[in-house]
């Protein structure tokens, strides 16, 4: 073990090169550290140069112990019942997993070296501690959620109820037992009432070689939360296959099938997916609310210039309308909200969806069927004898669906769709890639809008601060022109913000999404490059000069405006 002195210099270091500390903050912190004899980590602190979490990852790095962050990571039910909270907290010890083939209980440590504690809990868990560096703060956060009421402890209550027995196979002959099978029940409830407390979209299931794991989509972000013994899943599974009228004794190929689950007063859809992999069937649930209403194009983050040209263009009675984006990007909501602000009985709009996510009144929706013969393109054949005024096509796929979305158009149909591109410009090369033909391509297409989907600061928690110069440099170059006039009307000095986390935003500094947006209309400047087969470069080009605000310059002013971080838009924007 490295001597003190050795040991204060090597962590100044180690957050040097981590890029935590500045040469400057370095300096400054050694040279404090020899005057004063205080610790670089307490210093360090002090000065808010760095947080806890900086601290205990350089920690991990420098004495060669595997850090973990608790905040991402499951915790296995098994492991939080080796030992008592009064424990835990005791020796700032969190045990989050346990392998029962080499009898190793994973424990987070605010100081792993501390030998008499490991010797201590080694002997309390009859397990052998494998032993983690977690941040202080982090370790009194596990153990004040996990040990109180919460997903894990409802967990380890129903797995005790097991008595060890689960449903290994399950056949047509043991329907019934899965169904008693209270225990199993009480943990499907219990996984899906978190997730609805947490205010979750989806609900992974994922089956390994030695256990399963349980992750929430929240605000876009996958999130580890619970960690289940390997002996359950197939119990586990079963229920959720009943609940959705799903074939449980079917393995071998993917199933689709939905319910209901209602939890208080709030109720949701639950839409399932299963998928059979190596270790087992992965099950993903996706949460629609029943209750929600569609929010509004300004809710979404629509806004100015933009929010302007989609409004004129959905409101001309023919032409198509593209909204792309990659799948989970909100395409289908904006589409929701769009047609819901042009639905009037003056109008007879139709959809075709896969699936249909919200039912609207007033709106005929239909869901394809491909086992059937309901596709995109069968479905727009027939809705042209239904008399439409507006038509809603889920996605533009093929040729067939392209030639019959033109032609619509052509007939004096507004046709609204979805198309898979990373930006608005690249859409119209797509569509000639699937052999529309150019000039009734330039002539049909009204308007082309592209998004993302990223997450707003938690207002609780949300703080100010100064960028770095680089930082700053970049949001200039990226607004441009754009730029001079928020500075005239903010100042010179450049604000960006961020969130500290809170409890209220479960400890992520984000709470809730929003869109950013780029609209391109199809004007004539545009039509001509559709006609000389231009590319995506060059058409965006044009659609700039003619007043177009690109997706990352709508994200930068989000982030000026402290809707959301910087981070955050060149997650989802970065191309």
């Amino acid at each position: 073990m490295p001597a003190q002195g050795a040991r204060e210099t090597g962590l100044a270091e180690t957050l040097l090169a981590q890029g935590s500390l500045s040469q400057e903050q370095y300096n400054k912190l050694k040279l404090e550290a020899m005057n004063t004899g205080q610790p670089v980590e307490k210093l360090a602190l002090g000065y808010n140069f760095v947080d806890e979490t900086a601290v205990a990852r350089a920690k991990a790095e420098y004495y060669k112990i595997p850090y973990v962050n608790l905040r991402e990571t499951g915790v296995s039910p098994e492991a939080l019942n080796q030992f008592s909270e009064q424990v835990a907290r005791r020796y700032l010890a969190f045990p989050f997993d346990l392998d029962k083939v080499s009898n190793a209980l994973s424990v987070a440590l605010a100081n792993p070296l501390d030998l008499a504690a490991i010797e201590f809990l080694q002997a309390k868990s009859g397990k052998k501690i494998a032993p983690f560096l977690a941040s202080q703060a982090d370790i009194v956060k596990a153990i004040d959620e996990k040990y109180a009421q919460s997903l894990s402890t409802e967990v380890v209550a129903a797995l005790k109820e097991t008595g060890g027995h689960v449903v290994q196979t399950v056949d047509l002959a043991k329907i019934g037992e899965v169904i008693r099978e209270a225990p199993i029940a009480k943990i499907v409830s219990t996984v899906l009432d978190f997730a609805m407390k947490a205010r979750a979209s989806d609900v992974h299931i994922e089956p390994g070689e030695e256990q399963t794991r349980v992750r929430y989509r929240i605000d876009g972000i996958l999130h580890e939360k619970l960690v289940l013994p390997k002996n359950v899943h197939e119990a586990v599974v079963s229920r959720i296959k009943i609940l959705a009228d799903m074939k449980i004794d079917e393995k071998r190929v993917p199933q689709d099938g939905r319910f209901n689950f209602k939890s208080g007063t709030e109720e949701v859809d639950l839409r399932v997916s299963s998928l059979p992999t190596v270790n087992g069937e992965k099950v993903v649930m996706r949460l629609l609310k029943k209750s929600g209403e569609v929010p509004t194009l300004p809710a979404l983050g629509l806004r100015g210039r933009a929010l302007r040209n989609l409004e004129t263009s959905a409101l001309v009675p023919h032409g198509i309308i593209l909204i792309t984006g990659p799948t989970g990007s909100g395409k289908t909501t904006t589409l929701y909200a769009i047609l819901t602000r042009i639905n009037t009985p003056r109008v007879n709009i139709v959809t075709l969806e896969d699936p249909v996510e919200y039912q609207i009144a007033g709106i005929n929706q239909v869901q394809v069927n491909p086992q059937a013969g309901l596709t995109f393109a069968s479905g727009l054949r027939s809705f042209l004898r239904q008399d439409p005024n507006i038509i809603m096509v889920g996605e533009i796929r093929d040729k067939e669906t392209t030639e019959l979305a033109i032609q619509a158009s052509l007939t004096g149909h507004l046709v609204f769709s979805t198309l898979h591109t990373n930006s608005a410009s690249g859409a119209l090369p797509r569509l000639l890639d699937m052999e529309a033909e150019p000039f009734l391509l330039a002539s049909s297409m009204t308007c082309v809008m592209a998004q993302r989907v990223l997450r707003k600061i938690c207002d609780e928690c949300k703080e100010a601060y100064s960028p770095l110069p680089e930082v700053a440099e970049d949001v200039k170059q990226v607004l441009g022109p754009m730029y001079e006039g928020w500075k005239k009307e903010h100042g010179e000095q450049l604000t960006l913000y961020r969130g500290r986390r809170c409890d209220k935003c479960g400890d992520t500094g984000y709470k809730g999404r929003i869109g950013i947006f780029e609209v391109l209309l199809v004007t004539e400047k545009v039509g001509k490059l559709i006609l000389e087969h231009a590319p995506a470069s060059s058409i965006e080009k044009a659609a700039v000069e003619d007043g177009m605000v690109l997706m990352k310059q709508d994200g930068y002013f989000k982030a000026l405006e402290g809707i959301t971080s910087i981070e955050e838009v060149l997650r989802v924007a970065q191309t």
